[in-house]
Formats: structure tokens, sequence, C-alpha cells
């Protein structure tokens, strides 16, 4: 028996927080050519911090299932706070995927991804948030 693929319609708004490993997802990737070669694509240091938002971005569709992806400003002024160079290797974010209030708008639901300050990173796991 095929399972339904539910649409965030169907599953309304819920809020989760994460914590996401940028090191790993900006260090670049292992290509393999059709010589069966390895090569590395490194991205460039000027790239980090934009790559680190798209990134971000990239991560909140994926577990969301929303394409509509919005970034508060504390979150953006972490991310840049050490320039474009040095940015984090963690960040704990919080997504909240909410109704969208436009008339106009071509999804029903967006994603708001809100910075949350963490001492350590140690044994923090990701929580569903109970709004009140």
């Amino acid at each position: 028996m095929a399972t339904k693929n539910t649409t965030p319609a169907e599953k309304g708004p819920i809020t989760r927080e994460y914590t996401i490993n940028l090191h790993k997802r900006l260090m670049g990737t292992v290509l393999e050519t059709n010589l069966g070669l390895i090569r590395y694509d490194y991205s460039t240091f000027k790239d980090r911090a934009p790559k680190a938002v798209k990134q971000i971005r990239q991560f909140a569709q994926e577990v969301m299932k929303t394409k509509d992806v919005r970034l508060d400003n504390k979150l953006n002024t972490m991310l840049w706070s050490r320039g474009i160079k040095q940015t984090p290797n963690r960040v704990r974010i919080v997504l909240s995927r909410k109704r969208n209030d436009d008339e106009n708008a071509r999804e029903k639901f967006y994603t708001l991804a809100s910075f949350v300050p963490c001492k350590s990173f140690k044994g923090v796991v990701t929580k569903v948030v109970t709004e009140n």
C-alpha cells in the first residue's frame, strides 16, 4: 500500500528548534569525475557568509516543506557579525511554519527562521517548541 505524501497545508503551523552545522555545509563538496578521479570543490572565503544564508534557507525548505523562507534580522546580523570570511561553525535556530496572510500569496505557509543564543552545543537536540 502506497503512503500518501502530505502537504504543509495539511500539517498546519509548527515550531521547531534546530542546530545547524554550517562548517560542514560551507567547506565544499567532493566531486568524482567521469575518469574516476576525485576532485574537491572548495568554496572561496569571500562566499562564506552569503553561502551560509543560502544553506539555512535550503535547510528550512527541506525540513519545513515550504519554498518561502524568511530570515530574522538577528539571525542575519549574527551570521555577518564576524565578517564575510569567518562565519560561525554552528548555529541554533528556531524554524516556525506560519500561515501566509497575503491574499495574493503563492503558498499558504511561510517559514520564519530566527536566532537562539546558545552557550554550548553539547547535548542539545532538535525539539518541538510549544507556542503559548
